[in-house]
């Protein structure tokens, strides 16, 4: 595992460099601050700050990290998602990553209604490749229009570009401030101006800060510098008057070492690990009130808490999913949504057993009830993909298209439609079927190279890092961080544990 987390520590200092040396030098000799140091000097003082889809991009031509930061802070007490330009790489021009990884924000921010933070600076879109971000891009404007309709504050502030399709970034926000000689918003720049209409004109005349402050008003405040924009929006969010409702609790740290998590998960995921060492090691007092503990025993289901906060959990113990723990699933996620508590999923599956015996004994009505609770559960989900996601387990364990508020990974995590082997494995005997029926003899030499093809590219495609970069998860963490990570993000939920009202499942198959 510490092996793993070298190689995620390099990688991630990939996004952590932006564009490199000679761009970053360039950015502060034009007086200019670095994203993450505007990140860092917009969030609270020593506060954490949970950055989500740091390996954007990766294993893809575009940089990793997507030419955007996004994660949540604490700004002036408040949780905030905040979302970063890096004009640092490629003046910040957007990438079909750098859409889905915004996209992703505005999701989490509409989902646990979390002010909305767009640090602007960018190039607009990646033009080579606007084929992918033009038409899907609009929903960035749509997403901002609908947050500030919910009564979510949108706040722009604006430190350079912000040009073309990106002007409606602070026109459709609640609050925009934009720093004086810097900022510049407009539909279309003086080239643009020139060929379509003739006219004559310059940046600043055009969309500068000043002339938004004092002609147009599209600029609420008109910031001096950098520095003092971030005060700025800082003010703004202060006077935003947002307060949490619910009371601070009592918060006890694990009994047992968060360390130890490094040696659970086995480097053989074929091999079982028993779950609970993962919760003794995450919950508040390593305190677990198991339920149904000696029914459908390769799911471990219970009650606990997190940084003081009330959770459900629902953990993988052997890997397989039989009828039982289907069904032991599908009736503790309804008494989940009967007393409102969020649910936390610890994956280590290899998906649902398969077999005569277990076909007629009903698995796969029993594992679509499993599915259905989860599809139709309004209480918020959490995901950790510890080891194997293979199948449909990683659909019965609410994996990311069954939308978890959250969901990360830990650098053990594997997950695919099936294993390597066994998918490889599959398509030989298709093979030798096919050639059967055709009365050939079956090449052995291009069966073992087909095997050996196909595990290589399936055990590539499913890995963490493969998975992160195309924002299959909120990012790949160090197991060590998971109470941390899970605190961050129950605290993030909030006031807002999911639709009030009881969860309407779909007929249950019985």
């Amino acid at each position: 595992m510490l092996a793993k987390l070298r190689d995620l520590a390099s990688e991630q200092a990939k996004a952590v460099a932006g564009g490199g040396a000679k761009y970053v030098e360039r950015h502060h000799q034009r007086g200019k601050l670095l994203a993450r140091e505007r990140v860092e000097l917009l969030v609270d003082p020593d506060s954490p700050f949970l950055e989500l889809s740091p390996l954007a991009a990766w294993g893809t031509d575009f940089p990793v990290g997507a030419s955007v930061i996004t994660g949540i802070g604490v700004v002036e007490g408040v949780e905030c998602v905040i979302v970063a330009s890096d004009p640092t790489v490629r003046g910040g021009s957007s990438n079909p990553w750098t859409l889905r990884k915004t996209l992703r924000a505005s999701d989490i921010a509409l989902e646990n209604r979390l002010p909305l933070i767009n640090l602007v600076e960018s190039g607009g879109a990646d033009l080579p490749t606007q084929k992918e971000i033009f038409i899907p891009g609009g929903r960035i404007f749509r997403d901002l229009t609908r947050l500030s309709a919910a009564g979510i504050p949108t706040i722009a502030l604006v430190f350079g570009n912000s040009t073309a399709g990106g002007a409606y970034v602070p026109g459709m926000s609640d609050h925009v401030v934009m720093v004086k000689e810097r900022a510049k918003v407009f539909l279309g720049g003086p080239p643009l101006v020139k060929m379509a209409t003739g006219e004559e004109s310059d940046d600043e005349s055009l969309g500068g800060a000043e002339m938004h402050a004092r002609v147009s008003g599209l600029a609420d405040h008109l910031a001096l510098d950098e520095h003092d924009a971030l005060r700025i929006g800082r003010r703004v969010v202060r006077r935003l008057n947002r307060r949490r409702a619910d009371a601070p609790r009592a918060v006890r740290p694990p009994l047992h070492d968060e360390e130890e998590l490094l040696g659970i998960v086995p480097e053989d995921l074929k091999i079982p690990f028993d779950p609970r060492e993962v919760i003794a090691r995450v919950v508040d007092g390593s305190e677990f009130d198991e339920f149904k503990p000696l029914y459908g025993a390769s799911l471990v289901t219970g009650w606990a808490t997190l940084h003081g906060h009330p959770i459900g959990v629902l953990a993988n113990a052997r890997g397989v999913l039989f009828s039982e723990e289907a069904q032991k699933a599908a009736q503790f996620i309804q008494l989940a949504n009967r007393s409102r508590t969020p649910l936390v999923f610890l994956q280590n599956t290899t998906g649902y057993m398969v077999g005569k015996d277990y076909e007629q004994g009903g698995i796969i009505k029993h594992g679509a009830m499993m599915i259905n609770a989860v599809s139709n559960s309004t209480v918020p989900h959490l995901t950790i993909v510890m080891g194997a996601s293979y199948g449909a387990g990683n659909y019965g364990m609410c994996g990311r298209a069954y939308d978890p508020r959250f969901l990360f990974s830990w650098p053990s995590a594997k997950s695919a439609v099936m294993g390597p082997a066994q998918l490889a494995g599959v398509l030989s005997i298709v093979g030798r079927a096919s050639a059967e029926a055709r009365g050939q003899v079956y090449d052995e030499e291009a069966d073992a190279a087909m095997r050996q093809m196909v595990e290589a590219q399936i055990e590539s495609e499913s890995l963490p890092f493969f998975l992160s970069g195309r924002l299959y998860d909120d990012g790949v963490i160090d197991p060590r961080d998971t109470r941390t990570v899970l605190g961050l993000c129950l605290s993030a939920i909030g006031d807002v544990p999911g639709d009030p009202a009881p969860a309407g499942f779909g007929v249950f198959r019985m």
